[in-house]
């Protein structure tokens, strides 16, 4: 007999999963998993020790004593959730009811997309995501940012036959695969659009057509690009007329999409990429056709009425103060390790009176907690999965059964018990809450905001409105409009002898879950060698590495994944200008031998 579920993991794919004879594998009717599972939910989820026993300050205790302690701990004045990524099915966040019924309070902003997703509603209003048929039926598809092989493998066969142009600071290995490859400076993006649509107004291959119609504002856009001075920046970006060229020849009268990550916007100005990407995509015409438009994060939950909805207070997510509060519940997350500037945040845990971890694995919060709550797998619960990369979504039902730990709606219902609370429905409830809602597509079912042509009527919510097309660019690091000035400037100055860094994603892990390591990658340039312990430090922090040469990297760049212990030592906790998103790769970093 064999039961269908769906991975639970923070991923773009969201595959269906069969569970057979005591065996998964893939399902290879789902249109988004190909029939295979990537080696994290393969090998390293099941690699991982998980938390068996619950804990209260440092001892093993049963659950019914674990619970009791969280609930004192909830009697106290000020309480926060903070919410992790670690299972990013919908039933997580029930939580946030309990939190609505006693004053506490809950987070906002992201940790990943929110500035990225902010620029795109700048100019499209709404956040619509690009279906796979409309990836498919592309002649010419874009990877600007998004390394396809470690965080959506199985979008690959969807890119067989098309001509493929990568933009990004890294030989990554779908890189490797390209028609043009653009190895470009980080922190450039916006300015790579700008030109990319200005040279298209300039040889007069713009879809005026299609912008008449949907965004009239064109002649003023391009009047904005006008402002950019072409010399100076193909100079600071590190490309050439060349570059373009190449890019050029692919984009004329083709059917183009871009898929865009979330590397692109790890910045300050991370909206006015996004929303610079969307611009050009626009003068291209390429919104509401068969065959074309920009995929980035979409917004799993468009269209849905969410019955976990609250009202609750809410602090930034990404410079949190903890110790502002008695109690704090992390649910899902390592947010010593996963936050931007490790040593602030550490300090601001080891304030919290009640620190409870609720989670999977252990890790370096769950080692600071006072209270440890085991939770149950995505395989030992109900729930529901959407999806930020597709639009089909997946009823993820219990297929296994486990002594260990507790599901979030069961934790949930023994709070509203304990605290003799009235309003929380059954979990039947809230499956269905979320099941009725979808539609069927083919025999899946979908979100209730699918469009086989997003855009194809126009922008806004009703899509009524027109493209709105980036119209200014608020930088202090570098400002367009003193571009001259600061080149000049430069050229005076001691050579910078401090690297960007770059932190993606690791194709062994999901953020800090499963295996992490100690590994910085470098040009081999700049003089290291494979193997040496290396001191990285920036004004925020420092931490020691092991350096693993690469020559797929640029020479002005330090790369070290996401999930590599160490990492946030070295970030800021500083937020996005829109979208209240973390900046982690706002920073630059100092190399010297340990």
């Amino acid at each position: 007999m064999s039961e269908k579920t769906a991975c639970g993991l923070d991923c773009y794919d969201a595959c269906n999963i069969i569970y057979e004879d005591g065996k998964m594998h893939g399902d290879a009717n789902h249109p988004a998993g190909n029939g295979a599972l990537c080696a994290v939910l393969n090998k390293y989820m099941d690699e991982t020790e998980r938390i068996s026993k619950p804990r209260v300050d440092g001892k093993e205790v049963s659950l019914e004593e674990a619970l009791a302690a969280v609930a004192e701990a909830f009697n106290k004045e000020k309480s926060l959730l903070w919410r992790g990524s670690g299972n990013v099915g919908v039933m997580q966040e029930v939580t946030d009811l309990f939190m609505e019924q006693i004053g506490g309070y809950l987070t906002k902003g992201s940790l990943c997309d929110g500035a990225g997703a902010a620029g795109i509603e700048e100019g499209r209003g709404i956040n619509k995501t690009l279906p796979l048929e409309q990836i498919q039926k592309s002649e010419v598809v874009v990877v600007w940012g998004r390394n396809l092989t470690v965080t959506n493998s199985h979008l690959m066969p969807y890119l067989e036959g098309k001509k493929l142009i990568v933009i990004d600071p890294v030989r990554t290995e779908i890189a490797k695969k390209a028609d043009v490859f653009l190895q470009v400076a980080p922190r450039t993006d916006y300015y790579i659009a700008i030109m990319l649509s200005r040279f298209i107004f300039m040889e007069d291959s713009e879809n005026k057509e299609w912008m008449e119609e949907f965004a009239p504002g064109f002649e003023d856009y391009y009047d904005y690009t006008r402002e950019h001075r072409i010399k100076a920046i193909l100079k600071y970006i590190d490309l050439d007329l060349g570059d373009f060229g190449r890019v050029l020849n692919y984009l004329r009268d083709r059917k183009v999409v871009f898929l865009v990550g979330a590397g692109v916007q790890k910045y300050s100005t991370g909206s006015y990429t996004l929303h610079a990407i969307d611009s050009l995509a626009a003068v291209l015409g390429l919104f509401g056709r068969e065959g074309c438009g920009v995929s980035y994060l979409g917004d799993s939950k468009l269209g849905f009425k969410n019955p976990f909805e609250t009202t609750c207070k809410r602090v930034s997510k990404v410079d949190t103060e903890f110790s502002d509060f008695d109690t704090v519940l992390v649910q899902g997350g390592n947010p010593a390790a996963s936050m931007p500037d490790t040593n602030r945040v550490v300090e601001e845990l080891e304030g919290v009176e009640n620190l409870i971890y609720f989670g999977l694995h252990e890790n370096e919060t769950s080692k600071m907690a006072r209270i440890v709550i085991p939770a149950k797998t995505f395989y030992e619960k109900e729930d529901v999965r959407l999806s930020y990369g597709h639009q089909y979504v997946t009823a993820m039902k219990k297929i296994t059964e486990s002594d260990i730990g507790i599901s979030e709606y069961d934790f949930t219902k023994y709070l509203f018990d304990t605290f003799d609370l009235s309003g929380l429905e059954s979990e039947e409830y809230y499956i269905n809450a979320w099941l009725s809602q979808c539609e069927e597509l083919n025999g899946e079912l979908v979100s209730p905001a699918y469009e086989a042509l997003p855009y194809s009527d126009g922008f806004g919510d009703d899509g009524e409105d027109e493209f709105e097309f980036i119209e200014d660019f608020n930088d202090d690091f570098v400002n367009t409009k003193r571009f001259t000035k600061y080149r000049k400037e430069s050229q005076n100055k001691p050579k910078d002898e401090t690297l960007w860094l770059l932190s993606p994603k690791s194709k062994k892990s999901i953020n800090t879950q499963f295996l992490r390591d100690n590994k910085i990658q470098l040009n081999p340039v700049l003089g290291f060698k494979d193997g040496e312990k290396v001191k990285v430090s920036s004004e925020h922090g420092e931490y020691i590495f092991e350096v693993q040469c690469s020559e797929y990297m640029r020479a002005d760049c330090a790369l070290i994944t996401n999930n590599t212990i160490g990492i946030n030592y070295l970030t800021p906790s500083i937020i996005s200008d829109e979208g209240e998103s973390a900046c982690y790769q706002e920073v630059k970093v100092k190399i010297e031998r340990a």
